[in-house]
């Protein structure tokens, strides 16, 4: 029998670059939140023992899938484990909502599904940090995803720390255009020395991203995009981008923005969440939308 599952959209609240590491990858200080927003995992559990992707997507080669990585690398730890139900397998589909390359962490969010789903219906075992750490294969995001709590996280992103910021309604907006995070992290003008600060001091400052200048400076769209947003509601970009967001304390103002929307702009309204859906289902707290 088919389940679905939510694969939830986050939002990097702010983002801040405070060195460059000697591997070529950089420290951050960011804050994730969740969106009540996002894909939905289609997972089908097998008895022959196969994983099969029911939703390939179009230049992209099953085995670089993040969903069937996800899973082969799950697969791997429990029969290494000795928990893999014998003939364990599954067909695993995606209904996408969220833009490829749009800083919303749509990839990471429906390998970290997988993992946790998985690991829920094959009852192999494996604790959240275990599955976590496994993600960490996959991509940086993909143990916040996991974790499944809005969370400060250092380090490449993966050293998170829980907390609990105001959830807010967004309108969250897409330029057209995808950004590939390398363009922004191999800028020679990205800022690099944004200073370390605690989380009770980022908390109290006003919000940026040190990602936002280089994505306005290389994409026009984007900068159309938040030109216009800023004129509404305090707003940036959220990850490396593409899409940026405008924040509001209510459902209503935000709907009221995008309905005076121009044509060239796509968004939708979404509540900010610090718990995130996938472990509000598995919990029994609520349904898959």
């Amino acid at each position: 029998m088919t389940s679905r599952w939510p694969s939830p959209a986050k939002l990097n609240l702010f983002l801040y670059i405070t060195g460059r590491r000697p591997d070529g990858y950089h420290n951050l200080q960011t804050l994730f939140q969740f969106l009540d927003y996002g894909d939905t995992l289609l997972i089908t559990p097998r008895q022959d023992g196969q994983l099969i992707l029911t939703t390939p997507v179009p230049g992209v080669a099953t085995d670089d899938n993040l969903i069937i990585r996800a899973a082969r690398l799950l697969m791997a730890k429990a029969r290494l484990a000795g928990t893999l139900p014998p003939g364990a397998g599954a067909s695993l589909g995606v209904e996408k909502r969220l833009p490829m390359g749009g800083g919303l962490g749509g990839g990471s969010s429906d390998a970290a599904t997988v993992l946790v789903v998985l690991n829920h219906l094959w009852d192999t075992g494996f604790s959240l940090a275990e599955l976590a750490q496994l993600g960490l294969q996959l991509g940086a995001d993909v143990p916040v995803f996991v974790q499944g709590h809005a969370a400060f996280a250092q380090g490449v992103g993966e050293q998170l720390t829980p907390v609990d910021p105001p959830e807010k309604w967004y309108l969250v907006a897409h330029p057209g255009v995808s950004i590939p995070t390398p363009v922004i992290f191999g800028d020679p003008e990205l800022r690099r020395n944004t200073p370390v600060r605690s989380i009770e001091k980022l908390l109290k400052c006003e919000f940026s991203n040190d990602c936002e200048d280089i994505a306005r400076k290389r994409f026009r769209e984007v900068d159309a995009l938040l030109s216009w947003l800023l004129e509404y509601a305090p707003s940036r970009l959220t990850g490396t981008g593409a899409c940026v967001f405008a924040e509001f304390d209510t459902e209503t103002a935000a709907r009221q923005v995008l309905e005076q929307a121009p044509e060239w702009l796509h968004g939708f309204v979404a509540r900010g969440a610090n718990v995130s859906a996938l472990h509000r289902v598995i919990s029994g707290q609520a349904e898959c939308w």
